[in-house]
């Protein structure tokens, strides 16, 4: 009797030990690389091109001050949401931060691994302005849970777009999921700005725990632009900003010469309009980091209440197990 008694209690404790430290693991291992997925796509896709999406002036003082513009979209089955934000940096440098998929993992909040798996070239046409497909491998990481999808892009250059769905032919810790950029100068600002816009769409599993769903739903437009922003304008920074794009209307006047004062007044300028950029570059590399923070304990706080009440639970049931045991041997 008193090896019986013995053996519950161990296999109780080999549950507990499994529930608290198995159990994010068995979440994880449902993506394959050599799977398909179950299904061939429940969302639908952007379509690429301007989303024609209306700025009136309340918008227009938004995204003046720096923040990011949200709306909604018309997608055919419902609103999705779309976020606009102003970047302080030209168009070819913010395509330059968005399609380095490989260095994801250094600039996007909570991606702990991204590489593109297959690159396709291809020749666009008017009928098929198609330039590039572009397969990539994410990891998000989320605590004591990590998340593993899989991408394929379509790049049009010809129309300022990129559009993704997952890739069908790999099964992806995701439901499904689609996504559109658009990338076009800014209208009414010097060719060292462009305007962004940027809508998501996800969908996912039941066995998703309902904080990180939370996570990414609330998070996800946000944070998007907010990233392609900062490490935009801090890779044209240090290409040199504004000091390396001087125009020919801004060159002397008087011929191939210039005064001595008009120099010294144009280089002040430049540093002066340097330094106030550097500075800007600096606070909004900042702030995202202390929002990351903030939302990191949140969702800390809230597994850990998650956790407890699992291995509450479980000492419960071994507790009763056991005495349920000994009133039977009386």
């Amino acid at each position: 009797m008193w090896f019986f008694k013995s053996s519950i209690l161990v296999w109780c404790g080999v549950l507990l030990v499994t529930t608290v430290f198995m159990a994010p693991k068995s979440l994880c291992e449902a993506s394959s690389f050599s799977e398909p997925h179950p299904h061939n796509g429940k969302v639908t896709p952007f379509e690429p091109g301007d989303p024609k999406v209306p700025l009136d002036g309340k918008a227009l003082q938004i995204l003046e001050s720096g923040k990011p513009y949200k709306t909604q979209i018309d997608s055919g089955a419902g609103g999705r949401g779309l976020v606009v934000q102003d970047v302080h940096a030209p168009s070819d440098v913010v395509w330059g931060r968005i399609l380095d998929y490989d260095n994801y993992s250094k600039m996007v909040p909570k991606t702990v691994d991204s590489r593109n798996y297959d690159v396709t070239k291809m020749k666009p046409s008017k009928k098929d302005p198609l330039s590039e497909i572009i397969f990539t491998r994410m990891k998000v990481g989320l605590p004591l849970l990590k998340l593993e999808f899989f991408i394929k892009h379509l790049y049009y250059p010809s129309l300022n777009s990129l559009t993704w769905t997952l890739d069908y032919t790999k099964k992806s810790d995701f439901d499904d999921s689609c996504g559109y950029w658009y990338i076009i100068p800014h209208p009414d600002k010097p060719q060292s700005w462009t305007r962004v816009y940027y809508s998501v769409e996800v969908s996912m599993f039941d066995w998703i725990p309902k904080f990180a769903l939370d996570f990414i739903s609330a998070k996800a437009l946000v944070d998007a632009t907010a990233w392609v922003k900062k490490f935009s304008e801090l890779e044209y920074q240090k290409q040199g900003g504004d000091t390396a794009t001087l125009t020919s209307d801004e060159s002397c006047e008087e011929g191939t010469t210039c005064t001595q004062k008009k120099k010294k007044k144009k280089i002040f300028n430049l540093f002066k309009k340097f330094r106030k950029d550097s500075k800007k570059a600096i606070i909004d590399e900042i702030q995202p980091v202390s929002d990351d923070v903030e939302v990191s304990e949140e969702l800390e706080q809230e597994t850990l209440v998650t956790w407890n009440r699992i291995i509450l639970l479980t000492v419960v049931t071994t507790l009763t197990v056991y005495n349920f045991n000994l009133w039977s041997t009386r």
